[in-house]
């Protein structure tokens, strides 16, 4: 679903990530590990086609990133889903059509999907929290509202880059808890975290490979994972 090839990235002449080969395959689950400044989030801008590579190829869906026009990009953008580290809102709106504006994006009627978003809300327990805005939310709050944005229009992959970066152990285990239900549908999933606790409590519960990036490079990280 999403491959890379040779991939290199360098900000102003200066390399950040060198040599990536991954491939994310069908209903994979995958954790992204790394000192902080590593290439975490530029790993996933990658995956998704924010950034292009300065060397290699990513091919998403099958298509090479380089060849597809922006509108080509933005089609192949609504499979795939994406938690921001920094999630915004717009303050504006209440929470629920926050989370329904891709909806709108794409041209669709929220309307049609009322069920759905019923469903969705209530999956990560925000019913009762529909009518708040955003900065009445509580940072765990925030985290499962980006979670319900990121996955309204069912994409076949979810890209979180620090999810529960904000919140403490317990909704960290709930977002994880959710992420899980949603490989077991069938998702390919890429959490990135620097929270090694997380994902030893998280692989008692779901087969996930642990990926490094050390030295600019992708590692396969040990079994005392």
């Amino acid at each position: 679903m999403i491959e890379l090839e040779n991939v290199a990235y360098s900000y102003s002449g200066g390399e950040l990530l060198s040599d990536i080969s991954l491939k994310l395959a069908p209903g994979s689950f995958h954790f992204l590990t790394g000192p902080s400044g590593s290439g975490k989030t530029t790993l996933m801008k990658l995956c998704y086609g924010a950034l292009l590579p300065t060397a290699g190829h990513v091919r998403l869906f099958d298509a090479d990133v380089r060849t597809l026009s922006r509108d080509d990009v933005a089609m192949l953008r609504r499979r795939v889903g994406v938690v921001h580290q920094d999630c915004q809102f717009l303050d504006h709106l209440p929470v629920v059509e926050n989370i329904a504006l891709p909806l709108h994006v794409s041209g669709r009627s929220d309307s049609a999907y009322g069920e759905d978003l019923d469903d969705l809300m209530h999956w990560v327990g925000l019913t009762e929290r529909a009518a708040a805005v955003p900065p009445e939310l509580s940072g765990g709050e925030r985290q499962r509202a980006a979670l319900a944005r990121a996955v309204i229009m069912s994409p076949d992959i979810i890209l979180a880059d620090e999810p529960t970066g904000n919140v403490d152990w317990d909704m960290s285990q709930r977002l994880l808890r959710l992420l899980i239900e949603l490989n077991r549908m069938g998702k390919t999933v890429l959490v990135a975290t620097h929270d090694l606790s997380l994902i030893r409590a998280t692989k008692a519960h779901v087969q996930a490979r642990v990926l490094r990036i050390a030295n600019r490079r992708i590692q396969l990280a040990g079994a005392d994972l």
